[in-house]
Formats: structure tokens, C-alpha cells, sequence
């Protein structure tokens, strides 16, 4: 907009996709779901939103937060989900509690990578989490790679501890049987949990649509509560456009929905 006075611009989600921590859980000592938990706890999610998405962005779960989401939890429901509590301060000292007990404190820390794509959507918020992680006595250094080299080690799982980004939606459907359901290609750090994929097909078979909802609900918790993946951020995307650009409608859960633009013209 300062580029351009007359500029039309309104923001709008960047297509549910979300950025988030992923642990490479077949790597000592990440194998260990204590040190997960701790790494879950040390994160400030609103600090995520203030800094890498300046203000304009949501915390949410493996599903995007409404009002652009259609099942996600809501921001006061995520409140009691394990680690998404406001006291930032208090989960740390449970986290602290936590690594002390594993053997780390201040003059133990646990030397890390923090594997991420050399991308400005996510080379910021890995250089933040680096900050976070630090707080609770991981010493990490950004590993950060040209994204033609990343998509080989990724898919290897050649990493320990990563920020990433995944789909939310629009239907929890595909979403969670793709990303979370055992055996599944596109599940990266092999997640995999017998109950899991149960409680998701029977989400799957439920025809009412709230009782769905709150099976979807669920899941969200229990992925939580086993800090599958915990999510960090959603965050918004402006589209702007010149006054003679006519027709044009930013969809309400993402800035690329309606991209094939057939209904836009300009007025010359």
C-alpha cells in the first residue's frame, strides 16, 4: 500500500497451512516422549503470531481455527489443550522439570540442529523456535537448506529436530488420515498409534455433522496430549490489486483459493 496509494488490499489466511515442530522421534533421545513433551512446552505460540506473523495470524491446532476453519477448535477450547496454556513462564518450569530429570540442566544443554527449508515463510520462525528451545536448555544452531536438498533429507527423515509446514483442511478427512494415520507416505516423522487411526475412521464413518465435530475435537487432544507435531502458528497473507481490477474475491480460509481468477476483468 505504500508502494501504491490506490491499491485495494485485504488479508486473508494463507491457505491453512500452518508451520510447526517436527521431532524425529526414531532418533535417540528423541525417541524418548518425555524430552518431546519438554520441547512441546517450551514454545510461546503468541510469541510466533507477534513476531513472524507481525500480529496478523492465529494459534491453532492440526486443523485451521475458525472463523477460516470449519473444525477447529476455537481459541478458548485450545487453551486447555497440553502446552497451548497462556502461562508461558509455568510451562517452561515444567519443561525445566522435565530436562532435569532426564540428565540436562544449564551446564548439561543438549546440542540440537533445527532442520528447516531456506525459505523467508520459515527460516524466521526456526531461528524463533531456536530461541524458544533454548529457554529450556537445548543448545541449537539453524540448519537451514535450499529446499532442492531439503525435500531428499526430509523424505529420508536425514534430521532430529525440524520446522516445517503442513496442509489443515479444509477437510479433516485427508488431513488426518494423510498426515497422522500409520504407514501413511505423507506422515514424515513416523507417527503412528493403533487408537489414533481407529478414533479417525470412525470420525470418518460419522454422518452427523456436529457429532463429527466433536469427534475431530477429539483427535485434536489427543495429538496434543501426545505432542504430535506441535503446531506453532498460522498466520495471514495480503493480496492487493489496482482499482480497474474488477471481480476480485479473496476466499475466507486462503489468499490461493480462487486463483484461476475467471471472474476478474479490468475496467479500461
Amino acid at each position: 500500500m505504500s508502494q501504491s496509494p490506490t491499491a485495494i488490499c485485504e488479508t486473508a489466511p494463507v491457505g491453512g497451512i500452518n508451520r510447526l515442530l517436527i521431532i524425529n522421534r526414531d532418533n535417540p533421545p528423541f525417541d524418548n516422549p518425555d524430552l518431546r513433551r519438554a520441547m512441546a512446552l517450551s514454545l510461546d505460540r503468541q510469541a510466533f503470531i507477534d513476531i513472524v506473523a507481525e500480529g496478523d495470524g492465529e494459534i491453532g491446532g492440526v486443523l485451521q481455527p475458525p472463523p477460516g476453519g470449519l473444525w477447529g477448535m476455537n481459541q478458548e477450547q485450545m487453551k486447555d489443550l497440553p502446552g497451548y496454556g497462556p502461562d508461558v513462564k509455568q510451562n517452561r518450569e515444567q519443561a525445566r522439570a522435565i530436562m532435569r530429570k532426564l540428565g540436562y540442566g544449564p551446564d548439561n544443554r543438549l546440542k540440537i540442529k533445527v532442520f528447516t527449508r531456506d525459505l523467508s515463510y520459515f527460516k524466521p520462525s526456526a531461528i524463533l523456535l531456536i530461541d524458544q528451545l533454548r529457554e529450556v536448555w537445548f543448545d541449537a544452531e539453524l540448519d537451514s537448506v535450499e529446499t532442492t536438498a531439503f525435500t531428499p533429507r526430509f523424505n529420508r527423515k536425514d534430521f532430529a529436530v525440524g520446522l516445517y509446514g503442513q496442509g489443515s483442511g479444509p477437510d479433516p478427512d485427508p488431513t488426518l488420515a494423510l498426515l497422522y494415520g500409520c504407514g501413511s507416505i505423507q506422515n514424515p516423522d513416523g507417527y503412528c498409534s493403533a487408537n489414533m487411526d481407529t478414533l479417525i475412521a470412525q470420525k470418518s464413518a460419522e454422518a452427523d455433522p456436529e457429532r463429527r465435530r466433536h469427534m475431530v475435537w477429539a483427535i485434536e487432544r489427543r495429538l496434543a496430549e501426545e505432542n504430535a507435531r506441535p503446531i506453532l502458528c498460522y498466520s495471514n497473507g495480503g493480496t492487493c490489486w489496482k482499482p480497474d481490477v474488477k471481480g476480485v474475491t479473496i476466499m475466507s480460509n486462503s489468499i490461493f483459493n480462487g486463483n484461476r481468477r475467471e471472474d476478474i476483468w479490468l475496467d479500461r
